[in-house]
This record gives structure tokens, C-alpha cells and sequence, in this order.
């Protein structure tokens, strides 16, 4: 996966140890109900799209942001569904403390392509016929597609999912 020119910056001066980051992860669906998602090129494994938020940005231009480039489709935010945190360290043994911002969208344009290096495919999965995700991954979609349901958060003291 690339890395910005902020994060290596960052890895400059910390190595390895752990770096917290704000994200955002979008569970776009299409008139169908089928939910788009992408096999990472880092790890094989199925994912929503995701992605870091850049210095200055917002979460919901982030999220149209991460959609577009790494899928070319457009999308509208139709409401956030959660915020959860969760750790992760890369194969490099970067560790990092992901602050998630995840959220129900619409594909309102385009036509789901791999888009970038970020990818090795894109594809548009009924939510009975998903490919193997993680179980924090589905934890998520889940969440998402509960219709009017509030977003979700961890309270004081519980660890989230």
C-alpha cells in the first residue's frame, strides 16, 4: 500500500512503535443491496474500502475520497455508523492504533473498477454471498445494515468490538 508523504514522515522519526491515525471505512451499497468491496493487495483478504484521512481533512470527504480512488465509484454519505478503534501492525511491523469512522453510503456514479495499486479486485457481493471477511470487518457491515439504527461507539470503559 502506498504511504503518504505525513506518515513517512512520522515512521522517520518513530520506527515501528505504534502511531494512532484517524480513518474512515465505507459500507457502500447499490440499488441491488449489494455491498462493494475490495481484495487488498497488501494481504489478499476481502475489505470494505478504508483508508487514512489526510492532514486537513474531513471524515466524510475522506471516505468519498478512499471510494473513489480506490474503486472509481461515487458515493453519498447516507449516515455515519460508528466509530470504533482497533490496532494493527503491517507486515513491516509498523503498529499503528486506528481511530475508525465508518460509514453507510450509496453509489450514486461510476462503475466499480480496480482503481489503484491498492487492489488486486473490486466487486459488487450479495450480503448472503460475501467472500471470507474478518470478524471485525463483518462486525462492521453488520452495524451499517441496520436501517435507522444509531451509530455505534464503545462506552466509557467497554473495549468496542
Amino acid at each position: 500500500m502506498p504511504v503518504s508523504d505525513y506518515v513517512q514522515n512520522l515512521r522517520a522519526h518513530v520506527g515501528h512503535d505504534l502511531l494512532m491515525f484517524p480513518t474512515v471505512a465505507a459500507i457502500v451499497l447499490n440499488d441491488r443491496g449489494e455491498v462493494l468491496l475490495h481484495q487488498r493487495s497488501d494481504n489478499g483478504q476481502w475489505n470494505l474500502i478504508a483508508g487514512l484521512m489526510d492532514p486537513g481533512e474531513q471524515p466524510a470527504g475522506a471516505v468519498a475520497r478512499e471510494v473513489e480512488e480506490e474503486t472509481a465509484v461515487q458515493i453519498k454519505i447516507e449516515r455515519l455508523a460508528g466509530v470504533v478503534s482497533h490496532e494493527v501492525t503491517y507486515l513491516n511491523g509498523d503498529q499503528c492504533q486506528m481511530v475508525n469512522m465508518f460509514f453507510r453510503c450509496r453509489a450514486v456514479g461510476g462503475e466499480a473498477r480496480v482503481n489503484d495499486s491498492e487492489s488486486l479486485a473490486v466487486g459488487w457481493f450479495p450480503v448472503d454471498a460475501l467472500p471470507e471477511l474478518t470478524p471485525f470487518t463483518r462486525r462492521m457491515l453488520a452495524i451499517a445494515l441496520e436501517d435507522d439504527a444509531p451509530a455505534y461507539f464503545a462506552a466509557p470503559g467497554e473495549a468496542g468490538f
